[in-house]
């Protein structure tokens, strides 16, 4: 018996073009149109105002060639990565086990450690002033030391590192302890009958099956890295040591200089190095699903 076709009514079809019509609309106009404007840019000298005169390549080469402060965002946005992925997701994995064993007061815990979530990075910004500044710091008037950790170059970056992991590893513990929470208890039961240690049955057992969720927060963490732009603009812009790709580009688009079509070409690295990153994570959710 043939199966029955559901019609839809003149109704149904103009919810549904609707719907998949504002976010198709929204969707090009929002993310794929200035994507795409941005890569056509990056090979223009464009102020903004004037005619597009046409460069190809020199942006790039300017950029690697011509303009120091790049090889320094490069640099700090390298550190911030590595930062985030040695130090602070570890850590946020470390306090989901933790959490997962069911202490007392674990529900304070996790609130305690999430809270710094729910505050925007420029939030978290100012918070490190108030720790950090060398006048009115509560890190150097507790500790009696006067040292500059926001106007130091050489070691600002690292303790602006250190209050964004300070909301990260809020993040990853989430995410973590929702995977920990759909591991079989069965398979640890099986690890500690065969003589296994806690140690082992987590490295053994239940990390591996934690892989869909190490692929997540991999690329949170490397969205999270290459995205962090308001934390350093809210203490000094993003100067003297505290350079990302991120300020370049908004320097160089919105700043005094107007040099849209170099902010491009910065944008552009940072869309490839993300696109990478993501086209990873889909690959994977695609290969699970079949």
């Amino acid at each position: 018996m043939a199966a029955k076709t559901r019609r839809y009514s003149a109704r149904d079809m103009a919810v549904l073009v609707i719907g998949l019509g504002v976010a198709i609309v929204v969707n090009v106009g929002v993310i794929w149109g200035p994507a795409l404007a941005s890569i056509g840019l990056s090979g223009t000298d464009w102020s903004g105002i004037g005619p597009i005169e046409w460069v190809g390549g020199q942006n790039y080469h300017d950029l690697a060639a011509e303009y120091p402060p790049f090889w320094s965002a490069v640099r700090n946005n390298v550190l911030w990565l590595g930062f985030l992925a040695l130090v602070a997701t570890p850590f946020g994995l470390f306090c989901a086990v933790l959490l997962d064993r069911r202490l007392r007061l674990s529900r304070f815990y996790q609130s305690a450690l999430y809270m710094p979530v729910v505050l925007s990075l420029a939030v978290v910004g100012f918070i490190a002033q108030l720790v950090y500044s060398s006048d009115y710091g509560v890190l150097n008037s507790v500790t009696g030391l006067s040292v500059d950790w926001l106007g130091d170059s050489s070691v600002n970056i690292w303790v602006v590192m250190v209050a964004a992991a300070w909301r990260h590893v809020g993040y990853v513990m989430v995410i973590y302890l929702a995977g920990l929470k759909a591991v079989d208890p069965a398979l640890k039961e099986a690890a500690a009958i065969d003589g296994a240690s806690e140690r082992q049955a987590f490295f053994r057992v239940v990390f591996p099956t934690l892989r869909p969720v190490n692929v997540i927060v991999l690329v949170i963490t490397v969205i999270e890295a290459l995205r962090a732009f308001d934390i350093v603009y809210a203490i000094n812009r993003g100067r003297n040591g505290l350079e990302l790709l991120s300020v370049l580009v908004t320097e160089n688009i919105v700043g005094e200089a107007s040099r849209i079509g170099f902010g491009s070409a910065i944008a552009v690295i940072l869309l490839a190095i993300s696109v990478g990153f993501i086209a990873t994570y889909l690959s994977q959710m695609f290969r699970e699903e079949r």
